[in-house]
């Protein structure tokens, strides 16, 4: 059996990337439609090593009869069309803010809480999490689940990519502009990226925190167990593609970081390099492409008690958006959760 999908913001990083996955994971599909705004239709994205795709126009695009839209195109616009898809009878898996605190839209991550996706039929969409919350919890819930988590601190290191292609172009830029000591005034990010840090994602809000720290308390809360506390410092860095976490965990029951190991490398999408050697760990660089989250750095926090630190990094792009939505979905055909369709 085989399924209609529809990618909307297809030629966005993300959209990308979505359809690349769909190709690489031999997604059931009878047809695949690319859609982004009225200015990029007519545009051609490429689908797999040997298919290319027409951008067809979002707007006035007929959801009927399609199972399912893996939405990548801006908040704003999954606002207007993603309930237009779901009362459509197309099922939506969307990777915006747009949804996620909707108490009627579950919020998920398949290794950690896959029965939440059976919440979707109250309006059909399924919300894809934050990236940056995205990596932490899948290497958070096998120790939540042996261990139980009373406290999360997080400092992030967080990739241009995410905030999209011009987050992307603006780093190029800007570091081609430092090479012969000149400058561009910065228009994506708050201040010049290249060779700096910026501890600002999103708008700021009033307890000071940025609306990036927020999400990944909330959204942490919902995934996993609301009685966790959550305090994050988001801050982006010059790096193009994956994001790190420096993360500080506080437990009920007492742990030592064999046991946290143990837990780890037998924990569905984590893979742990932890060596204590120079270089035995991840780097950004080197998850790029990857599906999994790397887990390095693990040790004790002597400062509190039944206390770990540990470090992690992810693709962004791939679990922390296309990949994630798309076992989203792989977990909707394996509960035969969506209209099946003769190939």
């Amino acid at each position: 059996m085989s399924f209609r999908v529809a990618v909307v913001g297809a030629t966005g990083a993300v959209g990308r990337e979505i359809l690349k996955t769909l190709a690489e994971r031999n997604f059931p599909v009878s047809e695949v439609a690319a859609l982004a705004s009225a200015r990029s239709a007519g545009q051609q994205v490429s689908f797999g090593e040997d298919k290319v795709l027409t951008i067809q126009n979002l707007d006035t695009f007929d959801f009927t009869g399609w199972d399912i839209a893996l939405f990548s195109p801006g908040a704003s616009i999954s606002a207007v069309h993603a309930p237009r898809a779901g009362a459509a009878g197309c099922i939506v898996i969307d990777n915006t803010s747009q949804f996620r605190m909707d108490p009627d839209v579950p919020l998920v991550v398949p290794e950690v809480n896959p029965e939440a996706i059976a919440q979707f039929k109250k309006r059909n969409i399924i919300a894809n999490p934050n990236c940056s919350t995205i990596q932490m919890v899948v290497a958070l819930k096998p120790l939540h689940d042996k261990f139980k988590i009373k406290r999360v601190v997080v400092a992030t290191y967080q990739s241009v990519s995410g905030a999209g292609k011009e987050g992307m172009d603006e780093l190029h830029a800007n570091t081609k502009v430092h090479y012969v000591n000149d400058r561009n005034a910065p228009q994506v990010f708050q201040k010049d990226i290249a060779f700096n840090v910026i501890p600002q994602i999103d708008v700021f809000m009033e307890d000071g925190a940025t609306k990036e720290e927020w999400k990944m308390a909330v959204e942490t809360k919902k995934i996993l167990d609301p009685n966790i506390a959550v305090i994050a410092t988001c801050v982006r860095v010059p790096v193009f593609i994956g994001h790190s976490e420096a993360v500080h965990v506080e437990f009920e029951n007492p742990i030592t970081v064999n046991e946290a190991r143990a837990a780890l490398r037998n924990a569905p999408g984590v893979v742990l390099q932890d060596q204590r050697t120079d270089g035995g760990y991840i780097t950004p660089i080197e998850c790029k492409g990857e599906d999994a989250v790397f887990v390095s750095r693990v040790r004790k926090d002597p400062t509190v008690e039944n206390g770990l630190a540990f470090w992690c990094v992810s693709d962004n792009l791939r679990k922390g958006a296309a990949l994630n939505a798309v076992q989203i979905a792989e977990v909707l055909v394996a509960q035969n959760m969506l209209r099946a369709r003769a190939a």
